[in-house]
């Protein structure tokens, strides 16, 4: 293996990204010498891949990790971990430019070091990496193999010219940027997550194809560290997949931030002249041209499966594109069992690890544990944050669920008016007639933080009003959750309940 860098999300090669490489796919690794049947081969080492592996591992169990290009996955190299650390940069920088209305004056204007805020980026990624480094998991107990794994029958995977022989495996492989079929967009060339990171120079004008939580995250983000951002979505709204009520919050938020957005845009064509680039697209009936520096493809993901050789081991596909597994995530072969996001629309990190602790059991001590099981919450971690767990109003409609629902405005929670943070909500959707919690919907500041109160009830099949009982630190934005249990309390206060508590209060007189 050569020490040049063939990897682009390791771009620049400085003391930072050579220690992430030297970590996660170090140059001089010589691949172990497979002896005698596995009982765990894992392809892929992003977080599922990387969950089973160690669990494996530390049962005593002899399990084989597979990775192609940087252990560690998309997580820790091109997606949470270097997107989280530009998103606490870009929130300073806003911070201070709103430090007036808190009564603190800033001489000047703020100025952005865009080389400072990636070379941050960069030294705390490879800080993490430590965790997920190609010789932890080899000390572990561990056979890492680097190279690319395909299967070759049934119950076998080559890698780098190595037979593997298992009982169970895991297809772990992840998925990559889906990248829309535009006329010239190849030809010009574009950003996705594997090397927006790998900026040293900010865009002066960014174009931003896809309004989904990626697309819209980064766009606030550079927005504030000074780029011209306009985001091009398809569809007639952001943040498709989200509570419209919260796509509107943040629809405002990225505006306030200087975020252009064009909803409903289709795009027909991109074109470079010189060091300009050109994109031609219509809205309604308007045909429009946007000018241009880089272009982020933020539309969408697909499944990593092309270099699998799967038809060898009898796995079949699923209607998209990714690996088809049953509830218990096996594939079509029983013994291969497949979870991340090559297998599943929760395209999430803790999605991947709570799969793949359902595999651990299931393939390795015979459970009967089912993905649908899993209460998943996501967060797209715009300013301010949208939080989701469970169904929403769309959700209800189509399943024909009756639902009562439950708002409670940020703006009469004391925490959030302190902070003037009080554009957001807590929505709780609860089955009609009880308060079992259906799904929720966070908007605040650290919706991420708050919304795992309401998953860890729906877990442990408690109700809302459980949650009126739970003291909260007074204040905190957190109690925005209580006062949707005190309202749902409220609801309990028939007139005929209250007719009968007059009556024994009047007799305590």
């Amino acid at each position: 293996m050569s020490d040049g860098n063939e990897f682009p999300a390791l771009m620049p090669m400085d003391s930072h990204n050579q220690e992430l490489k030297w970590r996660v796919h170090p140059p001089d690794w010589q691949n172990p010498t497979p002896d005698g049947r596995y009982n765990m081969v894992v392809i892929g080492g992003g977080p599922a891949g990387l969950v089973v592996a160690s669990a494996t591992a530390s049962m005593g169990g002899k399990v084989a990790l597979i990775e192609r290009e940087l252990l560690g996955g998309d997580c820790l190299n091109v997606g949470c971990v270097p997107s989280k650390a530009l998103i606490r940069c870009a929130r300073a920088a806003a911070d201070v430019r709103a430090a007036a209305q808190y009564g603190v004056r800033v001489q000047g204007n703020v100025q952005v070091d865009f080389p400072a805020v990636m070379q941050r980026m960069r030294h705390l990624r490879a800080s993490i990496s430590s965790n997920d480094s190609v010789r932890r998991f080899s000390q572990l107990g561990v056979d890492v193999f680097l190279g690319e794994g395909k299967f070759i029958g049934p119950d076998s995977i080559e890698v780098a010219g190595k037979t593997l022989e298992f009982s169970r495996a895991l297809i772990a492989t992840g998925a990559r940027a889906a990248v829309p079929p535009i006329n010239g967009l190849s030809d010009v060339g574009y950003l996705t997550n594997e090397t927006l990171f790998s900026l040293t120079e900010l865009p002066a004008r960014l174009a931003i194809i896809g309004g989904g939580s990626i697309g819209c995250e980064m766009a606030q983000a550079f927005a504030r560290f000074g780029s011209e951002v306009t985001i091009l979505e398809a569809g007639p709204r952001i943040m498709p997949n989200d509570d419209p009520d919260a796509a509107r919050i943040v629809h405002a938020a990225l505006n306030h931030d200087g975020v252009t957005l064009a909803c409903g845009a289709n795009i027909s064509s991109v074109q470079r002249n010189g060091g300009d680039t050109r994109i031609q697209f219509t809205r309604g009936s308007k045909e429009q041209t946007l000018h241009v520096d880089h272009i982020l493809v933020a539309a969408g993901r697909a499944p990593n499966v092309e270099a699998l050789n799967l038809g060898a081991a009898g796995i079949r596909l699923n209607g998209n594109g990714g690996v088809g597994v049953n509830d218990y995530l096996q594939t079509s072969n029983p013994d291969v069992y497949a979870a991340g996001d090559v297998a599943s629309p929760f395209k999430f990190t803790h999605s991947a690890d709570a799969m793949a602790r359902i595999v651990i059991r299931n393939a390795l001590f015979f459970g009967r544990d089912k993905a649908s099981a899993l209460t998943i919450p996501w967060c797209t971690y715009t300013d301010p944050e949208v939080a989701h767990v469970g169904i929403n109003l769309e959700d209800a409609k189509e399943r024909g669920a009756e639902l009562h629902t439950i708002t409670v405005p940020l703006s009469e929670v004391d925490r959030a008016i302190l902070d003037s943070e009080e554009e957001g909500f807590v929505r709780v959707h609860l089955k009609q007639g009880s308060d079992k919690i259906l799904g929720a919907t966070i908007v605040a500041r650290h919706a991420g933080d708050m919304i795992s109160e309401i998953t860890a009830v729906m877990v442990a099949g408690k109700g809302l009003g459980s949650l009126a009982k739970t003291i909260h630190p007074y204040p905190t934005q957190a109690e925005g959750i209580k006062k949707a249990a005190d309202a749902y309390n409220r609801t309990r206060m028939t007139p005929f309940v209250q007719k009968a508590f007059q009556f024994l209060l009047a007799r305590r007189r």
